[in-house]
């Protein structure tokens, strides 16, 4: 690897500044440590890298012996989408499920608590919220990530959402600008494009994103997506138009513009990590975020080395690198301040009933979230272990399939000797036949998506009309089943809540 300038030159300091790589492992390794020394500004923390509380917040302080100003990032939207509890699943419900409760404090409050376990543990920067209008029911990303389908739902949950995480000193980062949620297709496989008009681009997918700016929102990350009527040519990500003209000078944001992974393949496959940063950064973004699949020190030396060339060759103004590492900076500074103040605990405005920290305030949410559709036939709460058919559709890049999901630990847990198994096909034989004469709860996931798992419903209904259905993904299809649940989502707390409903004691 070429080294083109040298380690403590101002320039090289300021492409280090910009980047949010990650690494592996649960300490840090030596090269992190060694490139925070010489600039590197912020490190972004994904399931691999933690293991528990404790070891969370060791691993940060080790960050902090390098230098005490270093932002560390984190992917934690509660849900479906956690790094905190990867192996075990969210102590907090989603987007969706809030979105569902339509209750801003209770909103507020499950931010404000999320927000204060991250700042215990030293995290000071949160890729979340998702601001995203889920407009689209086909959505293969971004479903219950969204508080929902209406603009002005989701402005409001993602204003208390930025609240409650910057109430407690950790810098919230709206995402994904301008708007992921009229798409059908995962931006982590490929590019999807928004043919909308303008007028609904602001009607729908900007209105979170302007109540999130108007909030003070920290931090807002970009979309890997093309919007034909904003810049027909390049993706948000690399778009002056988009990120500049819109971002900057209309919606008046000066917070951190932060890219979504550059090695996502709606930029990797047609520009490169190093061609696609360097456009990023001369587009407007301030911070390349890498490292969700990317995570070595060579990646880091090439995106270095690749945006110094890019302003010693003129493509890249040298004043809008310097510019992107100051508003790093000044975050850092902020989060630096807030720790200064032990701003991790809880205090200044009134808190709701029951959220101080400790409180359950992620299952009290559950519960809440909850929708409970009963049959023709009167429910007779389970009092019997159960079989817990659980239909598994492939997860998506930004789940990930580490976390477990359903509410057969939970059942187990209320009734001992629940059993269960996995299927992703549309036969029931084999479900049949491993629940014997015990009543079956059948768990899905976004059944209105999948032909097979609907089909897999229908035939395990008409064997067995006793069995109960419940639905952790969009609540899309029309309830069916003795009892029908909709979690909105399948964080560890809604499996909880959906188990507590099936024997009676939550319904």
């Amino acid at each position: 690897m070429t080294t083109l300038v040298h380690a403590t030159d101002t320039l090289t300091r300021d492409a280090l500044t910009v980047l949010q790589p990650g690494f592996v492992g649960t300490t840090a390794p030596d090269w992190l440590l060694r490139r925070i020394g010489e600039g590197l500004s912020s490190v972004g923390l994904f399931g691999r890298n933690i293991v528990s509380p404790e070891q969370l917040t060791a691993l940060t302080a080790q960050l902090r012996a390098e230098r005490d100003d270093v932002l560390v990032a984190i992917d934690e939207e509660g849900g479906d989408v956690t790094r905190l509890e990867v192996k075990q699943g969210s102590s907090f419900p989603g987007n969706y499920a809030l979105g569902s409760v339509d209750d801003v404090e209770l909103t507020r409050a499950v931010a404000r608590e999320l927000g204060r376990r991250l700042a215990a543990c030293g995290v000071d920067l949160n890729w979340a919220p998702s601001a995203d209008v889920n407009s689209n029911a086909e959505n293969p990303v971004i479903g219950v990530r969204s508080f929902g389908p209406d603009p002005d739902l989701v402005a409001r949950h993602t204003v208390a959402y930025v609240d409650g995480l910057q109430g407690v000193g950790v810098a919230a980062c709206t995402k994904h600008f301008p708007g992921h949620g009229d798409t059908n297709v995962d931006s982590h496989d490929a590019l999807p494009r928004i043919d909308v008009d303008l007028a609904t681009l602001h009607s729908r997918e900007l209105v979170p994103f302007r109540a999130a700016v108007a909030a003070g929102t920290k931090a807002v990350m970009s979309a890997h997506i093309l919007l034909s009527a904003l810049d027909p040519h390049r993706p948000a990500t690399l778009s002056p138009q988009i990120l500049t003209g819109l971002l900057r000078q209309e919606l008046g944001f000066e917070g951190l513009i932060v890219t979504d992974g550059m090695e996502m393949q709606a930029v990797a496959a047609t520009y490169g990590i190093e061609r696609g940063s360097v456009l990023a950064i001369a587009a407007g973004a301030d911070a390349i975020c890498v490292g969700g699949g990317l995570c070595d020190e060579d990646t880091v030396l090439q995106l270095r080395d690749a945006l110094v060339n890019a302003v010693r060759t003129g493509e890249l103004p040298e004043e809008r690198l310097a510019d992107a590492a100051a508003r790093v900076r000044a975050l850092a500074a902020w989060t630096q301040a807030h720790r200064a103040r032990g701003a991790g605990s809880v205090s200044g405005a009134a808190v709701q009933e029951g959220t101080a920290p400790g409180a359950d305030i992620g299952l009290v949410a559950a519960r809440r979230a909850l929708k409970v559709t009963r049959g023709e036939r009167p429910y007779t709460p389970m009092t019997s272990a159960p079989y817990v058919a659980s239909f598994t559709p492939v997860a998506n890049f930004a789940v990930g399939d580490e976390t477990p999901w359903g509410i057969a630990v939970e059942l187990e847990r209320l009734l001992p000797g629940t059993e269960t198994g996995s299927y992703a096909d549309s036969s029931v034989d084999a479900v049949l036949a491993a629940a014997g004469e015990r009543r079956i709860v059948a768990v899905v996931r976004d059944v209105h998506r999948h032909t097979w798992m609907i089909e897999a419903l229908d035939a395990l209904i008409a064997a067995r009309p006793d069995t109960v259905v419940v639905e952790m993904g969009l609540n899309e299809a029309e309830p069916r089943g003795a009892l029908h649940i909709a979690t909105h989502g399948a964080a560890r707390v809604c499996g909880r809540a959906a188990a507590e409903a099936v024997v009676g004691t939550g319904a």
